[in-house]
């Protein structure tokens, strides 16, 4: 783990260095609280800091009010080193965000029990957010392809329309859906049907830009929001995706090779809708059925009347 001191005294700064090194901590050292500070809110800054009360430019107790304002994660563990040992001091060391005090001259046995303490802490904080983060997943991502779950496809569409209305632009939406997926699971089994999907998700992944949504809106159909398109980017864009599925089969562990196709419907919006979001999916949605009927394999656009009728 990286560690910072932040000590004047050359001899305590020596000191401080030699015995952290021998504990394993990859060690930083300044002289002064300005350079401190700079150090900490880098990127990958240490998050364990032992700073002297009294420094030049700033001193330690600033140093730890600079950082907890930042409010920044990770946490940094701030020990604060002084030769003040009044209740007062004491109080005031806390009281500017350090986590820890130990005063002058150091016991270096009490300082190492300290430094894992906090490490403790810190680590403890890591799991935490790493917990926070996989939950934070679950909740928004479809456990199979790892793309948005319906929810927070549906919130990226709704903050494309309204990103579009305030900015005069225009955005397309695809439902697209596999062909005859029934008959691949009823055929070659759920596993192999999980297989073709998780193929399909990386085809269509590679397809698009890299600022367009692309979820799982529910069994074998994808929902795709697609900023800035027209209707000619959009039905391109989806002939696209849509070649790139038909043009080579999925070929699983076992040597079986299975043939997919994808159906796609088209709808576009922009800053002159009046109505909700989910009347494109709806629009979307028309269009894709359309395409069913005429055999599948192919990309329909929702035409005006529709429109109309959906609205």
């Amino acid at each position: 783990m990286k560690a910072l001191i932040a000590d004047d005294d050359p001899i305590s700064q020596r000191i401080l260095k030699t015995a952290l090194s021998k504990w394993g901590y990859e060690v930083m050292v300044t002289q002064n609280g300005a350079e401190a500070l700079e150090i900490l809110h880098r990127a990958d800054g240490p998050r364990l800091a032992i700073l002297d009360w009294m420094m030049p430019n700033l001193d330690g107790l600033e140093v730890c009010r600079a950082v907890r304002t930042q409010a920044a994660q990770p946490y940094v563990y701030l020990l604060l080193l002084t030769s003040k040992s009044h209740r007062t001091d004491v109080i005031a060391g806390l009281g500017a965000g350090s986590d820890d005090y130990l005063t002058k001259p150091i016991d270096l046995e009490e300082l190492r029990a300290r430094l894992q303490a906090g490490q403790r802490i810190l680590d403890l904080q890591t799991e935490l957010i790493a917990a926070r983060e996989a939950f934070h997943l679950q909740a928004t991502h479809d456990s199979l392809t790892g793309l948005w779950n319906r929810a927070a496809i549906f919130d990226a569409l709704e903050r494309e329309s309204a990103r579009a209305k305030r900015e005069q632009t225009t955005f397309a939406v695809i439902l697209a859906d596999m062909d005859h997926f029934k008959r691949i699971n009823d055929t070659y089994g759920h596993a192999t049907g999980d297989i073709v999907l998780v193929e399909a998700t990386k085809r269509l992944s590679s397809a698009i830009r890299a600022y367009d949504a692309l979820g799982r809106y529910g069994g074998e159909e994808f929902l795709l929001v697609l900023p800035g398109c027209d209707e000619r980017n959009a039905r391109r864009l989806a002939e696209r995706i849509r070649a790139g599925l038909e043009g080579s089969p999925v070929e699983t562990d076992d040597g079986r090779t299975i043939p997919i196709s994808l159906s796609l419907g088209v709808a576009i919006g922009g800053a002159d809708d009046a109505e909700p979001p989910e009347t494109l999916v709806k629009l979307a949605d028309q269009a894709l059925y359309r395409a069913k009927e005429r055999g599948g394999n192919r990309v329909e656009v929702a035409q005006p009347a529709e429109r109309h009728v959906g609205a």
